[in-house]
């Protein structure tokens, strides 16, 4: 077998969405260092420009296009731009998502007093307009091309519950269920899907929540350290072997409907 440019993504167009944020941006920065021109979507045009430029700067290509996840006729304005700047694209990389205030659970709060519209809120961040609704779009042209990765961006949370986000871990749960089902229908059609389940990365939205002022650990930063074998959180460079893997039509071919877990060991710990 022949391994050389097993992971090259010169010929691949992919595209980023939630590459406005940490994760997927660097996500977006991985792919290009492989070769693949990229897209970068997203509601923020100031964050996609600089992590388009980012990309440029270091020999890539790539572009930022404004796309709202949870609207149908944006997801499609943007494929259109993005056919007519680089090709079809043939990576897919869903990256968007996130939580809601009012859909954490305090402590000592009651989960029955969960709020309905903050439930559907986080199951339509993650679940429809963080999956769905960009597979529905970009799918299609792939299929008639007969080639293409998908990888959606569930959580360790999706498949072990964590206290407090019930609605965040069980819209991961969904994705990762929706990842299966999307590979078993298009398994024949030469489109792949997988899933990346990362552990705990800080990030703007979550840094907070891991970190004291002065840089120690709150109390649930200490807590999932000491469930997390190797003792430390994640970085976003973490994941990128991950997702240039899953997009190589090349390294993966035989791969689909996986959920890759980059969690430093956290799933392996039961007490």
């Amino acid at each position: 077998m022949n391994t050389n440019n097993l992971f090259d993504l010169s010929n691949d167009v992919a595209v980023v969405i939630g590459g406005t944020g940490e994760l997927g941006g660097h996500m977006a920065e991985a792919l290009g260092s492989a070769g693949a021109k990229i897209a970068v979507l997203g509601r923020n045009a100031e964050r996609g420009n600089a992590r388009a430029e980012k990309i440029i700067s270091a020999g890539g290509e790539a572009k930022f296009f404004a796309a709202d996840g949870l609207s149908k006729e944006s997801l499609e304005s943007a494929r259109d731009a993005v056919t007519a700047w680089a090709g079809t694209p043939t990576v897919l990389v869903n990256a968007a998502g996130g939580n809601h205030p009012d859909a954490t659970i305090p402590p000592g709060g009651d989960v029955c007093k969960l709020p309905a519209d903050a439930w559907q809120t986080v199951f339509d961040l993650n679940l429809v307009g963080g999956a769905l609704l960009p597979s529905q779009v970009f799918a299609p042209a792939m299929i008639e091309a007969g080639a293409g990765s998908i990888i959606n961006i569930a959580s360790m949370s999706g498949i072990i519950p964590l206290s407090r986000v019930v609605a965040y871990s069980a819209a991961k749960a969904a994705v990762i269920n929706l990842t299966l089902w999307l590979a078993r229908e298009w398994a024949t059609t030469g489109v792949r899907v997988n899933a990346i389940s990362p552990g705990f990365f800080p990030a703007e939205q979550n840094r907070k929540l891991l970190f004291n002022e002065d840089g120690t650990y709150t109390e649930r930063g200490g807590q999932i350290i000491g469930h997390t074998p190797m003792a430390r959180f994640g970085t976003p460079e973490e994941l990128a072997g991950a997702v240039i893997w899953l997009a190589s039509r090349k390294a993966s071919s035989f791969v689909t409907g996986q959920n890759i877990a980059v969690d430093g060991g956290f799933a392996s710990v039961t007490i």
